[in-house]
């Protein structure tokens, strides 16, 4: 028999060695080969649910833009008739404002001297008693009521 020499034992351990490391990293490699394939699928698989999902917010933004553009319309045509509306009562109070105050006015002081006629009949004037060196007082005149004593 032969003996093995220091050597040989160390190309053995070397051998021995090289040959674990490599089986570690082919380990390693066919875990890496896994995980890839699985990424892959799940990333064909997120694909095939996004590419559906972007077209129908791509429908949802084209429709929320065209409903946002009718309300533009919208505004625009309110603050119009509102402007139209300012300008046509501004219109009308300078048209019809100072004719009607004066009206209202005249209309206001008929209304007071026909009541201020109703409670000032004209009264027979009041019947003094003369005597000689003296002036007996005449009875007293009703006053004029006032509307809450009327009321």
């Amino acid at each position: 028999m032969r003996t093995v020499s220091g050597g040989e034992v160390a190309g053995i351990l070397v051998a021995v060695f090289w040959a674990i490391l490599v089986s570690f990293l082919a380990l390693a490699l066919v875990r890496l080969a896994q995980t890839l394939k699985a990424t892959t699928k799940l990333v064909a698989e997120v694909t095939d649910q996004a590419v559906p999902l972007l077209a129908d917010a791509s429908t949802a933004v084209r429709s929320a833009q065209t409903q946002i553009d009718r309300v533009d319309a919208i505004a625009s045509d309110v603050q119009e008739v509102t402007s139209n509306a300012s300008a046509l009562s501004t219109t009308v109070a300078s048209t019809f404002g100072g004719p009607l105050v004066k009206v209202a006015a005249f209309g206001y002081g008929v209304r007071r001297a026909i009541a201020g006629r109703r409670d000032s009949t004209p009264a027979k004037a009041p019947r003094r008693t003369v005597i000689v060196g003296r002036t007996v007082p005449s009875p007293r005149r009703r006053t004029r009521n006032t509307r809450e004593e009327r009321d």
